[in-house]
């Protein structure tokens, strides 16, 4: 893992690598955090609708 990390900074610029490392390695909780704004979003719009009844 390092070898491929110093390789990529060396091929690309450190602040290139370094953000495609943090990318790789926030991925899932990226895709959590999506999750669970789409899932809010389904709960606000539910309330809403029933306060507006």
């Amino acid at each position: 893992m390092y070898d491929a990390l110093v390789k990529l900074v060396s091929t690309v610029g450190f602040p290139i690598g370094v953000s495609i490392y943090l990318l790789v390695k926030f991925e899932k909780k990226i895709e959590d955090l999506n999750k669970s704004i789409s899932f809010l979003t389904t709960v606000i719009s539910t309330v809403i609708g029933k306060y507006e009844k």
